[in-house]
């Protein structure tokens, strides 16, 4: 009876010490919430005030999880990351009772399906396309489905490791974004595709100028195929990119030329490049020192500035033509970028290639330039549909950090991300396992190529570079869809 008694007290006093002690706490809080003066809400209702803070923080968490429908979200909605992660697994991607798509939504691709599509024994095998016919090295392209430029610095070394052994094992290749080349882009042994960015980390001089000398080094890699000069991306057309000194470490640093802890910032273009003819000049000289194809990457802003580009490729002939081009969506991408360019500036994926097809083919430079269509690409639809506007090749960057495991928690550019894709933080980086995730990688690239194939066939062709105009609707705001052909005649 008397420890009975005991512990009633114990309890009761622990019981008092922890109300008054979370009374205090409340004291405390409230005199401080009274005393600051940066939020209004707070100083006003001291209390309950802070539960705003708490439930916004949080609501980005409830709408993803529990309220938001699964084709709601951007920028990409959870039948699309779920379609992914199904590729990614290995998992067929069949599903009951229907679409949840809404095909009534203005600019809807749909696709024509024949009425006597090929059979079995009539499905043709992509073959290799070349890039670069006049280089001393082209490059025999096999897969029209690849991955987008993300840079070592942007992205962690595990997640740069797992994209090269993907890469490589399903026969695609790795742009390495504008951070240089790093041991891990190249330990899988995947084709390599080695962006110059404004800052030309990776071959430039102290003073940030292009060292040739660097250049041929790169070159001298065997799997680097190709070269692109980058002059926008998505994420933020018409300035340079971004990488936020918490993610450059001692590494990174020596990669890039820069200090620990140092912002690596961009400039906003080329310093040599003022014009057309000098961004030209650029490409020969590059190709010249390096022997292999160099395209360009780019948002489109306006027609008539890519129709300039195309004019004074004619004036000076073929040979100065890029050897590709890449045409990025302005709806944003992956890294950190201010929101009004994620926002508003540069031409969606959907409206620019078309256009710049167009242009291309009327400048008579179909088999000489080819084009790789970025910019939000990720399902097989999106690919066929690029396909079928003029791409020769499809590109992403965030369908690949689905595949890598992304959730899409918006923390790129905070070093904090939870999968460990963007950030070099290792407490973060060891739940992503290269080992687990390279094959992820291959599949997701895998499946959507036999996808794409299955779209291919379902509207008559044997293979989806076969794909035309003609085999896709989009729809109309009066409910109807029109051929695309008829939207964007083929010159």
């Amino acid at each position: 009876m008397g420890f009975a008694m005991d512990t009633l007290n114990f309890l009761a006093v622990a019981f008092v010490v922890v109300i008054g002690a979370l009374a205090a706490l409340a004291v405390v809080l409230f005199v401080i919430a009274r005393l600051q003066t940066h939020d209004a809400i707070r100083r006003n209702y001291p209390v309950i005030g802070r539960f705003r803070h708490v439930f916004s923080e949080l609501g980005e968490f409830f709408r993803q999880y529990f309220f938001a429908m699964d084709r709601e979200e951007l920028p990409f909605n959870r039948a699309q990351r779920e379609w992914v992660k199904r590729a990614g697994d290995g998992k067929g991607n069949t599903v009951a009772f229907g679409s949840t798509r809404n095909i009534n939504v203005v600019g809807t691709p749909i696709f024509v399906n024949a009425a006597f599509p090929p059979i079995d024994n009539q499905f043709a095998k992509g073959t290799a396309l070349t890039i670069g016919t006049g280089c001393k090295t082209p490059f025999h392209a096999g897969s029209f489905f690849n991955i987008s430029g993300m840079s070592y610095g942007a992205i962690s070394k595990p997640a740069v490791q797992a994209l090269s052994r993907g890469a490589k094992d399903a026969g695609i290749w790795l742009n390495t974004g504008e951070g240089g080349i790093s041991p891990f882009h190249l330990e899988g042994g995947a084709d390599i595709v080695f962006q110059i960015g404004t800052a030309k980390f990776g071959v430039r001089d102290d003073q940030g100028n292009l060292d040739d000398n660097k250049l041929r080094a790169v070159a001298a890699h065997e799997t680097v195929r190709m070269f692109e000069v980058k002059l926008a991306q998505g994420a933020k057309p018409g300035k340079g990119g971004i990488l936020p000194g918490a993610k450059v470490t001692a590494e990174i640093a020596q990669i890039r030329g820069l200090s620990v802890g140092q912002d690596g910032i961009s400039p906003n273009r080329h310093r040599e490049v003022d014009n057309w003819d000098d961004l030209l000049n650029l490409i020969a000289h590059i190709r010249e020192v390096t022997g292999k194809p160099v395209g360009i990457k780019t948002v489109v802003g306006a027609e008539e500035a890519i129709e300039d580009l195309f004019q004074t490729i004619t004036h000076r002939g073929a040979d100065a033509a890029p050897d590709f081009i890449t045409i990025d969506g302005g709806e944003g991408g992956t890294g950190a970028a201010p929101m009004p360019l994620i926002d508003l500036v540069g031409m969606s994926i959907r409206e620019a290639l078309p256009i710049v097809a167009d242009l291309r083919d009327k400048a008579g430079l179909k088999d000489r330039v080819r084009i790789v269509a970025s910019g939000k690409l990720v399902n097989p639809g999106d690919i066929a549909w690029a396909l079928a506007a003029g791409a020769d090749f499809v590109t992403t960057a965030r369908g690949f950090m689905f595949s890598l495991g992304c959730i899409q928690a918006l923390k790129c550019n905070k070093n904090t991300c939870p999968t460990g894709i963007t950030t070099h933080d290792p407490r973060f980086q060891k739940g992503l396992v290269v080992e687990d995730k390279w094959k992820r990688v291959s599949a997701y690239a895998q499946n959507i190529v036999k996808e794409v194939e299955t779209i291919a066939h379902s509207v008559g062709v044997t293979e989806p570079r076969a794909l035309r105009r003609k085999h896709v609707r989009i729809m109309q705001d009066n409910g109807r869809s029109v051929p695309m052909d008829k939207l964007y005649p083929t010159p």
